[in-house]
């Protein structure tokens, strides 16, 4: 989110998903198994976004194209296709695609940060939810970035662009969701006294983390 945005390599001529694609993603069969497949994937720092079918095609994905991901492949688990936004100070926003167990809200994600992936469906509310991603949304600075969050887009009415295959319909929803009403996490009072991450946190957060996906926080 917030970055200058190409649309990726063509893929398949055809604009479809191939036979592959497909039985990939069909065989994700619940929010853990997407999320591992989301694990797996290299964390791209590519300038433009991948369609879910187009994630496949080259096994990489960032937080916002993966957050599309995951919102197509859960609904092909019964769920509603809907992510969310949540929006950092001296940092990258962090995109997740939320799901309902029951009465519990959970969360797929792709990151560069461990601790801004996945969340167990325990939680009864969207705050609940996006406040236990706070301790773990820092920047390389050791500053804890998070400070509002998005109501959640449903992906359903950009079907009409193919986003599930249409690298640029992304950036269409990336907009949108930009332009979203956030709400407030803390007050500006709690953000000026908030404490700098720790050493073991911080070291924890960014393993296996690419470099050249952090960004790069103002003095």
């Amino acid at each position: 989110m917030g970055r200058e945005v190409r649309r990726a390599p063509a893929g398949r001529p055809d604009g479809g998903w191939s036979r592959a694609t497909r039985t990939t993603i069909a065989g994700l069969r619940s929010p853990a198994a997407i999320q591992a497949f989301l694990d797996g994937a290299e964390y791209g720092a590519d300038p433009f976004y991948r369609s879910p079918r187009s994630i496949l095609r080259d096994g990489r994905a960032q937080c916002f194209d993966g957050a599309v991901f995951a919102a197509a492949a859960l609904r092909r688990l019964g769920d509603r296709a809907r992510i969310l936004d949540m929006r950092a100070v001296n940092d990258d926003d962090h995109v997740i695609a939320v799901f309902r167990r029951g009465a519990g809200i959970g969360a797929v994600a792709k990151s560069n940060f461990v601790g801004l992936r996945y969340r167990e469906p325990i939680f009864r509310t969207l705050r609940e939810l996006v406040l236990s991603y706070f301790e773990d949304f820092y920047n390389v600075a050791r500053e804890k970035t998070l400070r509002e969050y998005s109501v959640p887009l449903d992906l359903a009415a950009f079907d009409r662009l193919a986003w599930e295959t249409d690298d640029a319909a992304l950036e269409v929803i990336a907009a949108r969701l930009d332009s979203a009403r956030h709400v407030s996490v803390l007050t500006p009072e709690q953000a000026a006294r908030l404490e700098p991450v720790d050493e073991r946190r911080y070291t924890a957060g960014l393993l296996g983390s690419n470099p050249d996906g952090l960004y790069k926080p103002k003095a």
